[in-house]
């Protein structure tokens, strides 16, 4: 079979997937929406979530118009920069942000239905949200690769490039797309982060400490607003998110393997490596339609039982994504096409050692967060501290992990040659095969998303349940669902984080490869090396390294890593000051409620929900736009004022420290969110007891923690690096240092 025709498995995949995601919508839309008050519930969250999104996303879009037209000026103006940039950072944008509106818009009107199918039994409730969920799952894939598709087929006819150095031009052109998909995640993971954690923190310390009322109780002026954020930021900022990160892995991938395999004497090894991580994809998206299909469970399960359930569908989408590698690589008949098929293992094995650590570390089923809820016995603080010291302890696993897969999949797509591991062919043999197992990691996102999605999803349906006042046990259920999706949420999270560290590994290589085109674009044909003059156009990564002085003792790497590792606490203390004062304005306002409107903890009265989704609203739109900017800003002044080598130092430097701050943060997190869940299904005290209002506060304090800030930093390492590539023309042009 020809490489040309086995291209266009990938588009037929994201139709594929997209029709799924069509069928599984439909199929949603034909269930029962309950009761009429189930359906007013519904339609509450519904309006007040397409309301924020709506207003979110003309901020987003003026943003986008000035980035365009400044990218626009580089390209056209100054002529620094691919003129297809300013369009394909455009049309990234738009995938993401569609991407998150279609699950978002999907979630709000399964919740409802999944507490009516909750009544009739638990499997209901389960393949219903998670069904659901996998709308999401696969409408990313499938515009992501969608996207990917038609870039690639526009690229390849207008590009005028020839040789192997057409398709160089192409993937690293096709990389730049990534920008806008980054841009407009990170717009939504914080906006909605800040937007959710506000109305949660003002429901759980107004509502469930000192009013003592229970969670979702349609007394609590803050419950619609929390509904609502949890599915502007679980589902539609995740869905933005992970399809950022499907995209950067695939295009970073595409163009180290341009790269890796540019001096072949066979011009097709070349193509085939560039199209290797589409197909991989494309059939991940199949295999994990069949995983979908096998998430079901029976009456009565615990929560063991349920995430053996999920884990099922998730682990033979894997074991098959992982025979299937080894049949497209050697069809492909790519050179050293079984030890890079290895490289993919590795990426897939380390996502589940990731998500299995985090499972751990989070799920009240285990040793670490139930000691966490015997903490509460002695109060908020003793909580708080255990904690911090749980999330601290669980990076350890991970870090290893991604350690091991980095070391790994390098050595394995070199043929283990640790030799000569370093030289400039192995050097990018090595970062293909890092880069290859990242996309692995990612292969089969359809499901795993899903997972993810499925969350809030079942957290809505308890809290319909709840304002609904339906019989106890179906809010048993939904109880069960939620806590389930507590641990899937910090599974996906973990699962992202590790992704994000491998993609950003990737996208540092093709930063160096994108410097390369930047040279040539205003004219360099040769670069000095050490006393030796060398053609850019066949020039080496470690030509490169040599040329700018990129190595621990040039101050300009020292002063980006610094940088770089400062930014993620910077970032996260702007997004946790964010959320706190946006927390502040909802608990006051609900304190006010129960104050002036009469009759409302005697359900005589209707709290003023509108009022409450309202100041989440605008206080995510206000706090949400210095931290995202700072992100895109920084990268282009530290290129500015110490070029190359200090902007490589940057993205070093936040991916160490944004990658280990990320999982300390998701993980404790929801360790504290499950601690007040294991209290609340009737352990050490149960509900109203003062080890309830302990886990409470320290749920409250992970918040942020989880939602907000930890999640958005792997979008901030990638996005810094999308930003470098976008603007590296303007750093070989000009920087002070």
């Amino acid at each position: 079979m020809s490489v040309d025709l086995l291209f266009w498995l990938v588009p037929v995949s994201s139709l594929i997937a997209l029709g799924f995601a069509f069928y599984f919508y439909k199929r949603m839309l034909r269930e029962d929406e309950g009761t009429p008050t189930m359906r007013e519930i519904a339609a509450y969250v519904r309006k007040g979530a397409m309301a924020y999104l709506k207003q979110q996303y003309k901020v987003v879009t003026i943003v986008f118009i000035i980035l365009a037209v400044f990218f626009a000026i580089l390209a056209y103006g100054f002529d620094v920069q691919n003129h297809w940039v300013p369009f394909a950072f455009l049309t990234g944008g738009f995938f993401s942000g569609l991407a998150g509106f279609i699950g978002m818009k999907t979630a709000t009107y399964a919740s409802g239905r999944t507490a009516n199918a909750a009544r009739r039994s638990l499997n209901s409730g389960l393949k219903l949200a998670f069904r659901s969920g996998a709308v999401m799952g696969l409408t990313v894939v499938g515009l992501g690769l969608l996207d990917i598709s038609l870039w690639y087929i526009i690229l390849d006819h207008f590009i005028g490039a020839e040789g192997p150095q057409k398709l160089i031009v192409v993937t690293t052109t096709m990389l730049t797309f990534g920008m806008g998909a980054s841009t407009q995640a990170l717009f939504a993971r914080v906006g909605g982060g800040i937007y959710t954690k506000a109305a949660d923190v003002g429901a759980d310390l107004v509502g469930k400490v000192e009013a003592g009322i229970p969670e979702d109780d349609p007394r609590n002026p803050a419950t619609i607003a929390d509904n609502v954020g949890d599915n502007v930021g679980d589902v539609a900022g995740m869905g933005a998110d992970l399809y950022e990160s499907y995209c950067g892995s695939i295009l970073a991938t595409a163009a180290l393997g341009a790269s890796a395999f540019y001096s072949y004497s066979d011009s097709s090894v070349q193509l085939k490596a560039v199209f290797a991580p589409m197909l991989i994809a494309a059939v991940g998206i199949i295999l994990s339609i069949i995983g979908i299909y096998l998430v079901k469970t029976k009456e009565g399960a615990g929560m063991k039982q349920l995430l053996r359930s999920l884990s099922l569908g998730t682990n033979v989408s894997s074991v098959l994504i992982a025979a299937a590698t080894f049949g497209i690589l050697y069809i492909l008949g790519i050179p050293n096409w079984a030890w890079i098929a290895c490289s993919v293992i590795v990426g897939l094995v380390a996502g589940i050692i990731i998500g299995q650590s985090t499972e751990y570390y989070t799920s009240h089923s285990y040793k670490p967060t139930k000691r966490l809820a015997e903490s509460s016995s002695t109060g908020p603080a003793t909580v708080i501290i255990s904690g911090v010291g749980l999330g601290m302890i669980s990076t350890a696993i991970p870090v290893i992990t991604i350690v091991a897969a980095i070391i790994l999949a390098y050595l394995c797509a070199i043929g283990f040659d640790v030799a000569n591991m370093l030289t400039a062919q192995n050097l990018s043999l090595g970062l293909y095969g890092i880069g290859i197992a990242a996309v692995g990691m990612l292969s089969t996102l359809g499901i795993t998303l899903a997972t993810d999605a499925y969350g809030p999803i079942a957290d809505n349906a308890g809290g319909n349940a709840q304002m609904s006042n339906l019989e106890p046990q179906v809010r048993e259920r939904t109880d069960i669902l939620d806590a389930l999706g507590n641990t899937t949420a910090a599974t996906g999270k973990g699962f992202a984080i590790g992704s994000a560290a491998l993609t950003a590994l990737a996208l540092l290589a093709s930063y160096l490869e994108e410097i390369k085109i930047g040279l040539q674009r205003i004219g360099e044909t040769t670069i000095d090396v050490a006393g030796r003059t060398v053609e850019v156009a066949s020039a080496t990564i470690p030509d490169f390294m040599e040329y700018f002085k990129i190595n621990l003792m040039n101050p300009s790497v020292l002063a980006g890593v610094f940088i770089g590792a400062m930014m993620s606490f910077l970032f996260c203390g702007l997004t946790m000051n964010a959320v706190g004062r946006a927390a502040q304005k909802m608990v006051a306002e609900v304190r006010r409620q129960f104050r002036e409107i009469k009759g409302i903890l005697t359900g005589q009265a209707t709290p003023d929900y509108a009022r409450c989704v309202a100041i989440s609203t605008k206080g995510a739109q206000h706090e949400m736009l210095f931290p995202s900017l700072l992100a895109i800003i920084v990268p282009i002044l530290i290129g500015l004022f110490f070029g190359v080598a200090g902007t490589v130092g940057l993205l070093v430097g936040s991916l160490g420290s944004g990658f280990v701050l990320a999982i300390f943060m998701a993980n404790s997190g929801g360790a504290w969110d499950n601690a007040k869940k294991y209290v609340e299904e009737g352990n050490l005290g149960g509900k109203g007891s003062d080890a309830h209002k302990a886990t409470v506060v320290g749920d409250t304090v992970g918040d942020p923690f989880k939602d907000t800030s930890g999640p958005s930093l792997n979008i901030l390492i990638k996005l810094m690096s999308m930003v470098s590539i976008v603007t590296a023309g303007l750093n070989v042009v000009f920087s002070i240092l």
